[in-house]
């Protein structure tokens, strides 16, 4: 799950991570009273999506007198802003946030992660701040810091100071960066995030650290246990078919292919996906239904699948253990009947009551093209698209 900068900043600053001075406005004249309210003769109109690289798309602006921020801010609020993180049709700007401007000396990078590889919090950092860290990965590695953080010690403050140094912080700056580092670390462990990042993290007026941008992303399995987080999610930002297919316990993400999934189980789904792409197709989506599918449950899948005018078939993958693969085709078979389904449909079966599943959907009447495995599902899809072309 995703925030917004503002919101980000604020849970920051809650842990002693210092943020410039500035809040969220929903209109112009809220930004104009902002900008007022913070005083100074200079602030910053800062476009509030889900979304990375917004100067580049001109969602960063200066303002030098209150009519610019109020001239700023009718041009963002209402406008599409596209990023190199959007797509070509951009995300809609609802809301900006008004911050005082400073004077930015020197800027590094900051940010913490779960490395998957040795299932720790790590902190990555760079004296090359202000850009993608990705890109600055690809082209000068060696500008990159890595630490790992043993989760029975927690975020040390030699590894602070190490990091410190390494990306070229001097004096007291290393005993600022070092607290920096583990309010950071608090708020990373303490909600359960997946990312936590500062870029750029700056030297500004007197030679202080000030996170001047802010990200963060949260595990969606600890939501439940984190209702002050849950609370900043704001669904204007998600596909309002993933929004749906929450509310009915599957596990939907939105690709940009044209094969639909239907699946039981992360792992599975993942290895539909890659089969699809490896015969030369490309899934529309990630579906995974859980292992207590339903024909309801598998009803709205459908549902939620075919919203998507790009989907020009759709795979079904079922492995039935907890699930059952007569449940499954009943609710293939009371999906065709309510819903108008003008794709074709590609099932594979297996697990349990697999004997039962296949005579239900053959005695249906309606069209299902059925596959003994997933390489053999994979290729029917393939023909058939190749058929329709």
């Amino acid at each position: 799950m995703n925030i917004h900068e503002y919101q980000a900043k604020e849970l920051l600053k809650n842990y002693g991570v210092p943020v410039p001075d500035g809040r969220v406005a929903h209109n112009v004249d809220n930004a104009v009273a902002v900008a007022e309210g913070l005083g100074g003769d200079r602030w910053i109109v800062k476009a509030q999506i889900h979304a990375g690289g917004r100067g580049k798309g001109g969602g960063v602006k200066l303002a030098s007198s209150l009519d610019d921020v109020r001239s700023l801010t009718d041009q963002m609020i209402g406008s599409h802003l596209v990023t190199p993180q959007t797509g070509k049709d951009g995300r809609l700007v609802q809301r900006v946030l008004i911050e005082q401007a400073c004077d930015i000396q020197q800027e590094y990078y900051l940010g913490m992660i779960i490395d998957r590889a040795s299932q720790r919090i790590t902190v990555i950092a760079s004296a090359s701040g202000g850009m993608d860290i990705e890109e600055v990965a690809r082209t000068s590695p060696e500008k990159v810091i890595h630490e790992a953080v043993d989760p029975a010690a927690g975020l040390m403050s030699f590894q602070c100071r190490k990091i410190a140094a390494k990306i070229g912080l001097k004096g007291k700056q290393i005993g600022e960066a070092a607290k920096l580092m583990q309010a950071l670390y608090r708020a990373f462990r303490d909600k359960d995030a997946l990312l936590a990042e500062i870029n750029p993290l700056a030297i500004v007026n007197g030679g202080s650290l000030l996170a001047v941008d802010a990200k963060m992303n949260f595990d969606g399995n600890a939501l439940y246990r984190r209702p002050q987080i849950t609370e900043l999610r704001d669904f204007d930002e998600e596909d309002p078919k993933e929004v749906e297919a929450t509310g009915h316990g599957l596990n939907y993400i939105a690709l940009d292919g044209n094969v639909g999934c239907i699946v039981n189980g992360a792992g599975l789904a993942m290895a539909t996906m890659d089969a699809i792409s490896f015969h030369g197709g490309k899934p529309a989506n990630f579906l995974d239904v859980g292992g207590g599918a339903s024909p309801e449950k598998v009803g709205n899948a459908f549902r939620i699948v075919l919203q998507d005018p790009n989907v020009k078939i759709i795979l079904v993958n079922i492995f039935a253990g907890i699930n059952r693969c007569d449940w499954i085709a009943e609710g293939l078979v009371q999906a065709m009947r309510d819903l108008e389904i003008n794709v074709p449909i590609v099932v594979r079966l297996a697990g349990t009551n697999v004997e039962l599943g296949g005579p239900i959907l053959a005695a249906s009447g309606f069209p299902f093209i059925m596959a003994d495995n997933l390489d053999d599902a994979a290729t029917r899809v393939m023909k058939t698209l190749e058929a329709q072309s």
